[in-house]
């Protein structure tokens, strides 16, 4: 396992199962050279530094995270048809970053998340119940999708186009993790245009009529005299929560099920915790998951000057990603970190989300909807497990990861 190439981080099948290339590197070189300005972080602690360091370590890498055919002359002409890219939150630093976190959070708040639950539960009783008269289904396909489209689209006006938002993120999703065809990019492209010219049409609509959601709320939203939003960063932004809003929910919720009937010992404690209403327990099981999963694998920097990490010396200009699947599972931050334990005392403090200014602005979503999922999978449901011959499988993705696909076969409880 210690021969692990460098390079073969590129490689599709590590990409998909990273874990031996982690185990491989970390104690070696916490900071990896890649190729030529590229650089892979891997510890905990750097990678903590790293996103401390915001005036070395730069979010700004819109280019990117266009897709790797973004310049490409039939790609970029269908881009054309739509709005711009613009930095607003993924891609911005302070203190243009800071505008929108703020004018963001206002929108996108505790207070907001507590108010769509009782609706969250009701999507998640229907879709157990939708299961349950088969008593089988494929867990991605018939819950891990539908509940974070439902909840996300609903709070950007388009609980009525929940197929649209899915393919719409998928599209996203693919061009970020620049692993896919020519013919797959000019689709994304023209995905990424329908998407933008359905929006601005609502965005119309709510700066006519105000409503009650999260888009409205973005359209008029304004702190400390800060002039509005325009339609290009409206639309950046509502690009960044469609996909952060259900992708990585759904590759948590799946993966999270798969470590539940992997580890049967944690899944009766699982179970435990919610006959019992034990909140506390079933919040820690959702920490674990998201650190032991990570959907968010990685994310980059771009290097503003020259600097170190680690003892490394990374030239200006350079291309870093943090990994946060690989320091998740540092064994200096978790003991026995590939071990799936949903009582870790440290679990919260894993970097799924990120950390520091650009922490994920949708994580109490995301933690809410596990939590609820998690409650009511567990109290309604028993014998889980993966349907006969099925082999989980990841596909290659430089950023995100999750399952396509987990067919399974369980029982209503009595």
């Amino acid at each position: 396992m210690n021969d692990i190439a460098a390079s073969s981080f590129f490689d599709p099948q590590v990409i998909a199962d990273p874990f031996d290339y982690y185990r491989a590197w970390l104690p070696k070189s916490p900071v990896v050279p890649l190729s030529e300005g590229m650089f892979l972080v891997l510890s905990y602690d750097l990678c903590v530094q790293a996103t401390g360091a915001v005036d070395i370590f730069s979010n700004d890498f819109q280019a990117t995270l266009s897709g790797a055919m973004a310049e490409d002359g039939d790609v970029a002409a269908i881009l054309a048809e739509g709005w711009p890219q613009v930095d607003t939150l993924l891609t911005a630093d302070p203190p243009v970053h800071t505008r929108f976190r703020k004018l963001v959070n206002l929108a996108f708040s505790m207070k907001r998340v507590a108010a769509i639950e009782e609706d969250m539960r009701r999507v998640v009783v229907g879709l157990i119940e939708a299961m349950a008269e088969k008593g089988e289904g494929d867990f991605v396909r018939d819950f891990g999708i539908p509940l974070p489209v439902a909840m996300i689209a609903s709070q950007i006006g388009m609980e009525k186009d929940l197929d649209r938002v899915k393919r719409w993120s998928d599209a996203f999703v693919d061009r970020l993790g620049r692993m896919i065809p020519k013919e797959r990019e000019l689709e994304c492209a023209r995905e990424v245009v329908e998407f933008q010219h359905h929006v601005k049409a609502k965005i119309d609509e709510r700066r006519a009529n105000r409503t009650d959601d999260l888009l409205s709320d973005l359209v008029h939203a304004e702190v400390d005299g800060e002039r509005p939003l325009e339609d290009a960063e409206i639309l950046s932004i509502m690009q960044q929560l469609m996909v952060a809003g259900n992708e990585t929910t759904t590759s948590a919720l799946a993966g999270g099920l798969l470590q539940l009937i992997e580890n049967p010992g944690q899944m009766a404690k699982a179970v435990a915790a919610a006959d019992a209403g034990d909140e506390r327990t079933i919040l820690n099981l959702v920490e674990e998951v998201l650190r032991i999963e990570s959907p968010t694998a990685g994310m980059w920097r771009r290097v503003l000057k020259d600097t170190e990490l680690g003892g490394v010396a990374i030239p200006r200009g350079a291309m870093v990603q943090l990994r946060y699947a690989a320091a998740n599972r540092d064994p200096a931050r978790y003991p026995d970190p590939d071990r799936f334990d949903i009582e870790r005392a440290n679990a919260r403090s894993h970097l799924a989300f990120g950390k520091g200014i650009h922490m994920c602005i949708g994580n109490m979503l995301s933690r809410k909807e596990m939590a609820v999922a998690y409650s009511e999978l567990l109290t309604r449901l028993t014998d889980f497990r993966l349907a006969d011959g099925h082999t989980p499988s990841w596909p290659p993705n430089m950023l995100l990861r999750g399952l396509t696909t987990l067919p399974i076969m369980f029982r209503r409880r009595a």
